[in-house]
């Protein structure tokens, strides 16, 4: 199974891109949070991947962290949560905050995440809680798990359209239209969403 990739980021779309590695191009998927954080088309670029088999697909997800690789797996072992879903649930919180909010059993705050509703929040702490309290511990030892100073959502998605290779002013004025449109309480992965439509339509 292929378990990383080193080579060039040929394509970058809303939730995958095409890495050329020797004139081979793999399409893997990622969250909408490492797709911000990826470089510019046309830089190297190097993964971790993790290979689903199925009867009717053969899918690469890639990770920038072994972190968000770890809880991809973790995700991905719960019920009915499978690795479309699960990053899903790594598009709308970083690891981090992922590993606390599920270890202080906070469903509220997971439903908050786009496309995730309270049955599969629930499930999500039912048979993650202790599991993730190990990585949590881990993770506070590494001094992972102590948040960067907030810069809010908005700079947020500015930094992630940034990533992508627009312009500042073409990044603010598409964060702030997102941000009227949805709230600036709305999912970072809604936000990021609608400001690439804000981008695509030119207005």
């Amino acid at each position: 199974m292929i378990a990383a990739l080193r080579g060039t980021l040929q394509e970058k779309g809303l939730d995958e891109s095409i890495i050329d590695v020797g004139g081979v191009g793999y399409r893997v998927f990622f969250s909408t949070l490492t797709m911000g954080k990826l470089p510019a088309e046309g830089q190297p670029v190097q993964v971790r991947v993790r290979t689903v088999v199925r009867e009717d697909a053969f899918e690469l997800f890639g990770f920038l962290t072994r972190g968000e690789e770890e809880m991809f797996l973790l995700l991905t072992s719960v019920s009915h949560v499978g690795p479309r879903l699960a990053l899903t649930v790594l598009s709308g919180m970083e690891v981090p905050e992922l590993v606390v909010a599920i270890a202080k059993e906070e469903v509220a705050r997971l439903t908050k995440i786009h496309g995730i509703g309270k049955k599969t929040a629930e499930r999500l702490v039912l048979e993650l809680k202790e599991k993730v309290k190990t990585l949590h511990l881990e993770a506070v030892a590494k001094g992972a798990v102590t948040p960067p100073p907030a810069a809010g959502p908005m700079a947020d998605l500015v930094s992630a359209l940034l990533n992508l290779g627009y312009k500042a002013p073409q990044a603010e004025k598409a964060a702030e239209m997102a941000g009227e449109r949805l709230g600036p309480e709305a999912a970072f992965q809604a936000l990021f969403r609608e400001a690439l439509k804000v981008l695509r339509s030119g207005a």
